[in-house]
């Protein structure tokens, strides 16, 4: 497992306030990110000189990184019909090769650079990549390819760079891979057994055990809509 590529981005603003199409109008994001040559920091919270808009559902301790494997996006050249979606595209900070999330689980940790790091749960995408891209349902189209990306808490602070190897110390839940996680969530939500099983893992980030424990104990089922259109619906 390879880190190809090093991103980062401060969060900007671009659209029109008044425009009549929603996908066409204002808003802020940090999805636009940009390569990073040279080592950079990687500390408990983000990669220095990176930043978030949406704190409430993006960086923190549990969203430190973002990752997403560059196979993908040769799949999306083609799905979405020659969109000019390239690396960096999905907003992420570590662009790796050889990865994906079926060969990726929770609590794997990786030694990458002088830093730690450990898969804490699947990326939930949202609005912002269709309306980048400007096609409103890109969210659910990543949601149902399982072709998400994945986040990591760091464990220990340190630089990295690109062009270094991932190597694994530790896989204390092979049986849950990113590709696993998705497939519960998302597709086998009736299965309440396997909803309690992922949430009773220790090291699955805690607002997706909040979420499966609200399944098992309230029948809770996440409405997603809000998630995955947001304003782009107007």
């Amino acid at each position: 497992m390879l880190l190809k590529q090093l991103f980062i981005g401060k969060p900007k603003t671009v659209g029109k306030k008044d425009a009549p199409n929603p996908m066409d109008r204002e808003w802020t994001s940090a999805i636009f990110k940009e390569p990073v040559q040279g080592p950079i920091y990687v500390s408990k919270t983000n990669l220095h000189g990176d930043g978030q808009a949406d704190l409430k559902n993006h960086g923190g301790p549990e969203k430190a990184v973002f990752v997403y494997p560059s196979e993908h996006y040769d799949y999306w050249r083609k799905e979405l019909n020659g969109v000019d979606i390239s690396a960096g595209g999905m907003g992420e900070n570590f662009l790796l090769e050889n990865a994906s999330e079926s060969t990726v689980c929770i609590g794997d940790t990786y030694q990458v650079g002088e830093a730690i790091v450990q898969v804490s749960q699947p990326r939930q995408p949202c609005w912002k990549p269709a309306r980048r891209y400007k096609i409103k349902n890109l969210a659910l189209l990543i949601q149902h390819t399982g072709r998400t990306g994945w986040y990591l808490r760091v464990i220990e602070e340190g630089y990295v760079e690109a062009g270094q190897s991932l190597r694994l110390l530790n896989r204390p839940f092979p049986d849950w891979t990113i590709a696993r996680c998705n497939e519960i969530m998302h597709v086998e939500k009736d299965d309440l057994e396997l909803a309690r099983n992922l949430g009773d893992c220790e090291l699955l980030a805690e607002n997706w055990r909040t979420t499966l424990r609200n399944r098992v104990e309230k029948g809770v089922i996440s409405n997603i809509q809000n998630r995955v259109y947001g304003p782009n619906n107007g």
